[in-house]
């Protein structure tokens, strides 16, 4: 009779043990002080946070460069005719930042819209066109795909980090705004690309 009540134990404490076992450890960067006001990630030149070219397309790589402070969410997608695996970074129900590449290769895009991330000239979520562009030309491109409505101009003096900007817009969807339309237009999206 004594036996009888360990055998009912004996699941709960397995399943506590597997359920633990999937857990993942906390960052260090998560006992930093300075990282716990705000976000600590910053779009260079070199990538996002620890995110690079040279960083593997994996989930325990994407979460590891941005010190684990997403819960992430895979998927495949087909883009200009080719297969592409990426990680939706959340925060909460959210998407705060979509890492992309090639299946089983490297990172090659970044699409950040988590308005405490910056570029390292300082750009966030919200700043205007004309604090950054007196005009579009040479710089600005329509946007493509999800971004069609919008217009991608890279950031000045830099060859991996474009900015998208939204706004309103009444014309037709092929042209781009004129330049005083711009001005009142803010950045969507911060993307970091390989090329």
């Amino acid at each position: 009779m004594t036996i009888r009540p360990l055998w009912l134990a004996l699941p709960l404490m397995l399943t506590g043990c597997s359920t633990l076992a999937n857990m993942h450890a906390p960052s260090l960067s998560s006992f930093n002080p300075m990282n716990w006001f705000g976000s600590s990630l910053e779009v260079t030149e070199q990538g996002v946070g620890k995110l690079t070219a040279s960083t593997p397309l994996t989930e325990s790589a994407v979460s590891d460069g941005l010190d684990g402070d997403y819960k992430l969410r895979s998927g495949m997608s087909m883009s200009n005719g080719k297969m592409r695996t990426f990680y939706e970074a959340m925060d909460g129900k959210t998407v705060k930042l979509v890492v992309s590449g090639e299946p089983k290769g490297k990172v090659q895009r970044i699409e950040v819209t988590d308005p405490d991330v910056e570029s390292q000239w300082g750009v966030k979520i919200g700043a205007p066109f004309s604090s950054l562009y007196s005009k579009a030309f040479d710089a600005c491109q329509k946007g493509q795909g999800d971004d069609a409505r919008n217009v991608e101009c890279k950031a000045p003096n830099s060859q991996h980090v474009s900015y998208v900007f939204s706004g309103n817009w009444d014309g037709p969807d092929e042209l781009m705004p004129a330049d005083e339309n711009l001005k009142s237009w803010t950045v969507s999206k911060i993307i970091w690309h390989t090329n």
